[in-house]
């Protein structure tokens, strides 16, 4: 089979990525230029900092994606690009250098969903056997996805607020931990006891509820902190994050079982930058290895946000032919991104 490549450019956050990937599966370039260290003394993605970042260097990423690849533009069959959902401003770098691309090489323009993507992250590495489900769980989205084919996904829950990913963040600041939260939280927590503190778990029990919430679990993190604070009593942070975590990792694996069991699958995917959790990891498996499910999970370098998933998401809609115009936008929310089964 003549191989075809697709550019892929991911800027939906603070990475700023380009690959080249081959047929949808084979991988000839991925790189990432990570803005970590410009956004952690805000304790977070400062918007405004992180699209000036994209704009500076996004040229300087594609040109370095394509010499590793060993191509040249003219070899490029399609390009594409995260459309959605994301920050708007870092979300429109990106669009904008796809459309310029597509306009000047005379080449077809795919639109990517961001969390599929992160889905297309397993397609990599992985020989993947359709009916799945695949939880997506990053620092914007937590969902879970029927996916009947490589193409054709529908929700089956997601979170009514904050993301698990958003959650870590979020109680990382509190505890000082430093920025990205999941890691700082993961490596904490493994000095910790996650029995120190019975922080909620919203909709645990509710075998009919597929959606999470992770707002009232992070509030909870934050009062329990102010009420010792404010009676000047102490606590070991590692207890706090060892806690916290198995909360939020306990409510992924219970409605991740619920859901496979429901569609009656035997194949579940993980995806996104939580997924680079090896507790997560290690529990779902086991948990699914009970019900005679299998797990297949990304490496962590393709966990977190990358091209060459954007690159692998774009071969089934250029193989589909559903390209996207030139008058193609940023989509910073998304509501109705589902295909039905």
């Amino acid at each position: 089979m003549e191989k075809k490549l697709i550019l892929g450019l991911e800027t939906s956050c603070d990475e700023t990525a380009a690959a080249v990937v081959a047929n949808g599966t084979e991988i000839l370039s991925n790189v990432v230029a990570s803005q970590i260290k410009e956004h952690q003394k805000y304790g977070g993605v400062v918007p405004e900092v992180a699209s000036r970042k994209h704009i500076e260097i996004v040229n300087n990423i594609v040109e370095k994606a394509l010499q590793e690849a060993g191509c040249t533009f003219a070899d490029l069959a399609a390009i594409a690009v995260t459309s959605g959902p994301g920050l708007v401003g870092a979300l429109l770098v990106g669009v904008n250098c796809a459309k310029t691309l597509a306009y000047a090489l005379n080449k077809p323009l795919v639109a990517v969903n961001h969390v599929l993507a992160h889905v297309a992250a397993n397609y990599l590495v992985h020989e993947v056997t359709f009916p799945a489900v695949c939880l997506v769980v990053s620092g914007g989205h937590t969902s879970l996805l029927h996916l009947s084919s490589r193409s054709q996904a529908a929700l089956l829950g997601g979170t009514r607020d904050d993301a698990a990913g958003e959650a870590f963040d979020k109680v990382a600041r509190v505890l000082n931990l430093g920025y990205p939260g999941g890691p700082a939280i993961e490596k904490a927590a493994a000095k910790g006891d996650p029995r120190s503190f019975n922080f909620p778990r919203a909709f645990s029990g509710q075998d009919d509820m597929l959606e999470f919430s992770f707002s009232g679990l992070k509030s909870a993190v934050i009062n329990t902190l102010h009420n010792l604070r404010q009676k000047g009593q102490s606590f070991i942070v590692a207890d706090v994050a060892a806690s916290f975590q198995e909360a939020v990792i306990d409510i992924l694996v219970e409605k991740t079982v619920l859901a496979a069991a429901g569609k009656q699958v035997k194949t579940v995917l993980l995806a996104g930058g939580v997924a680079a959790n090896s507790l997560l990891r290690e529990r779902l498996e086991l948990s699914l290895q009970k019900e005679g499910i299998s797990l297949l999970v990304p490496p962590v370098s393709l966990c977190t946000d990358n091209a060459a998933m954007v690159a692998a998401a774009g071969w089934d809609l250029y193989i589909s032919q559903k390209f996207a115009g030139l008058d193609l936008n940023a989509t910073p929310v998304l509501d109705k991104i589902w295909q039905a089964d």
